[in-house]
């Protein structure tokens, strides 16, 4: 069985899924669910209790209204009891919901109660068709939850010809492991809560251990390092050249960078080494400051970014720079046209580009360097060692035995106990300042009653000359979806009402890549006043004269994400503002109460684990629910130690390793492909 012949599944949601990273039923079958809805039990109504999400059996007492308000919003309530009570159900937005609760009259209500008025209602509950456990897979844009959860299961009818057991039986015994096959039939259709856990602490660990066979396996191919001119006086003459004043941890970056260049470590291995830091810290800057060192030393560099968008952004900052010192610099994206492309590839590998910038380009066939001695990944929670690993043979092609330099940009802050545990390969330094002048952006949780205040708001700093961000985390309206906003419908309704005489433009990540590149060029031109995105704007996009971020539904992102999103605005001199259109709740105050995107990640970790600090999605690398067990983490480590080094586990590493370069070769694939 193949995906396209799944129900369902026809074009466009084939290539959502290919878009997602999913390209096989067993890519389906790992995209287990990041959390559940309990709809197992039944609550009576007299026992509604405000700040709990409780599951109904109710029955509907007269019709449901429709009403309109402010413009664009809806609310559609309804009225409903049982032997217990009654009560009012409400849902924003959602303006269906009104014809699916006149198909009949019992009906089974699953959401949140909250206290408005004095009055417990049920807020933009899910209609369930029997009491069970709903699994809420990580949203796919083009695919809705009913459709995902539809060929998941559908998927499981074939679990044990995709799905056979990876590891050897001897490691599932020894670590009290679920077998595979028991475990992904758990998380994708749980009969009870109690049966979640074993499950995504067996595929978490069996994640972990082959990260960390193939961490030990990059560190035993460590190759001799390209030695490199890298004096303190180059480092100087740089930062003096560049239009503002860095940090005293920029400074000491770049020096320690510098170091390991010069082959001064305590090995003369090529370098690895991760640069992390907050949002705005600048380590673009140093990343360049690399680069050039790199190019004074007469060697070329590659940066990899995860996007064409914030590629591009790269080549417009630093090519001036590089042209100014005397060295060429140059794009290489897949989009390129083929003329454009030829000329870059011969530009690569005849050395006329000293500084090479560009995405997942690089990796596929054609590309030749002449003197590769340096790759970058730029924002390293969007790619994981498979790609890292996939760059830096481009070096090998050039360089004989000696392999080039490896620096990786983290945007997303990661507690540096936890950087260790999950980049064991690499060294690490941590931008820990951001620069003078920056006024801390102020942070706001805004109810859905609220809203036309806020947008009153946001007209005052338009009509002051300032720019709006509007994050939603859905394309298209689903009746699946709960209510969660869709970007555009809501770009078109926000064009029509609320900011009618302000321009308003839309981008989002299946939109063709000229039209994309259009809305994000007129808003950085400030030809567009308010944005309207999705999360396409995560990254790489930098306009200073942007104040103002509106992130719609935002209790469902995780607390990294959201403060990279946030990390969009507060970058010129005015004071900058982020909203969260949620109810208030203690994940999301953590937010309002700092910008420190360390303590954010702190939290993050203790409440959702590694997989929200590192992304959630590396090109089929996403890291599974359980993962932020620090202490499986540990024994993965420790396991991957035993058995690499003790004889009398000499069959299992084998296994293992097998297992984790096909991990890696597989991720490989994924990226060449998407």
């Amino acid at each position: 069985m193949e995906l396209a012949s799944l129900t369902g599944i026809g074009k466009n949601r084939l290539e959502a899924l290919h878009a997602a990273g999913i390209f096989s039923l067993r890519d389906l079958l790992y995209a287990v669910p990041q959390k559940y809805r309990d709809c197992s039990a039944v609550t009576p109504a007299v026992q509604a209790a405000a700040g709990q999400r409780q599951c109904f059996s109710l029955v509907r007492e007269g019709e449901a209204k429709l009403s309109r308000f402010k413009g664009k919003m809806t609310l559609v309530t309804c009225s409903f009891s049982d032997e217990s009570g009654k009560l009012t159900a409400c849902w924003f937005n959602q303006p269906w919901m009104k014809e699916n609760l006149n198909r009949g009259t019992r009906f089974l209500l699953c959401g949140p109660v909250e206290s408005r008025g004095g009055r417990l209602q049920l807020m933009n509950p899910s209609l369930e068709k029997e009491n069970r456990i709903v699994p809420l897979y990580r949203p796919i844009e083009g695919l809705p939850q009913r459709v995902h959860e539809q060929i998941a299961r559908e998927a499981l009818e074939s679990l044990d010809e995709v799905c056979p057991e990876t590891l050897p039986l001897s490691l599932v015994k020894r670590y009290v492991l679920l077998p595979l096959g028991e475990a992904l039939r758990r998380l994708h259709a749980p009969r009870t809560m109690d049966e979640v856990q074993p499950a995504q602490r067996r595929l978490a660990f069996e994640q972990m251990l082959m990260y960390q066979a193939g961490i030990r396996m990059m560190r035993r191919l460590r190759r001799g390092g390209l030695p490199m001119e890298a004096p303190a006086e180059r480092q100087e003459a740089f930062w003096a050249s560049l239009p503002f004043s860095p940090t005293s941890a920029q400074r000491r970056t770049l020096a320690e960078i510098a170091r390991d260049m010069e082959l001064k470590g305590s090995e003369p291995y090529a370098m690895a080494r991760m640069v992390q830091g907050d949002v705005g810290s600048g380590k673009t800057a140093v990343a360049m400051g690399a680069m050039l060192l790199a190019a004074q030393s007469g060697y070329q560099s590659a940066l990899m970014a995860p996007t064409e968008i914030l590629a591009r952004q790269h080549v417009e900052t630093m090519k001036p720079f590089f042209e100014k010192n005397g060295f060429g610099c140059g794009l290489l994206v897949s989009g390129m046209p083929a003329g454009e492309r030829r000329e870059a590839l011969a530009a690569i590998q005849e050395g006329r580009w000293q500084a090479v910038i560009g995405t997942h380009a690089f990796i596929g066939g054609g590309v030749h360097f002449q003197r590769l001695g340096l790759c970058i990944t730029d924002e390293q929670h969007r790619f994981g060692v498979a790609q890292r690993t996939a760059l830096l043979e481009k070096g090998g092609q050039a360089c004989g035995d000696r392999g080039p330099h490896l620096l990786v940009m983290s945007a997303t802050p990661i507690p540096r106990s936890l950087a260790l545990s999950l980049f064991g390969d690499l060294d690490v330094s941590v931008i820990d300042e951001l620069p003078p002048g920056r006024q801390p952006v102020k942070t706001r949780l805004v109810p859905e009653n609220k809203r036309g205040g806020l947008y009153e708001f946001i007209r005052q700093e338009l009509k002051a000359g300032r720019q709006a961000y509007i994050v939603c985390p859905l394309v298209e309206e689903s009746e699946t979806a709960d209510g969660l906003m869709a970007v555009k419908s809501h770009a078109r309704e926000l064009s029509r009402k609320a900011f009618a005489d302000f321009s308003v433009g839309l981008t989002y990540g299946t939109q063709p890549a000229a039209e994309k590149q259009a809305a994000l060029a007129d808003f950085a031109a400030g030809k567009l006043q308010i944005l309207v995105s999705t999360t396409v704007i995560e990254v790489g996009v930098n306009v200073p004269n942007a104040s103002v971020m509106v992130i719609e539904d935002a209790d469902r992102y995780g607390l990294a994400q959201l403060h990279q999103l946030r990390g969009r605005v507060g970058r010129g001199t005015a004071q900058s503002w982020c909203f969260l259109m949620a109810e208030p709740n203690e994940r999301l105050q953590a937010l309002v109460r700092t910008n420190d995107g360390f303590q954010i990640a702190q939290t993050d970790l203790e409440l959702r684990g590694p997989g929200e600090l590192l992304g959630t999605r590396q090109h089929g690398e996403a890291l599974m629910p359980g993962a932020g067990d620090m202490t499986l983490l540990y024994r993965a480590s420790q396991c991957v130690e035993e058995i690499s080094t003790d004889p009398a586990f000499a069959e299992e590493w084998e296994t293992v390793q097998k297992l984790a370069g096909a991990y890696v070769s597989e991720s490989a694939r994924r990226v060449s492909v998407s």
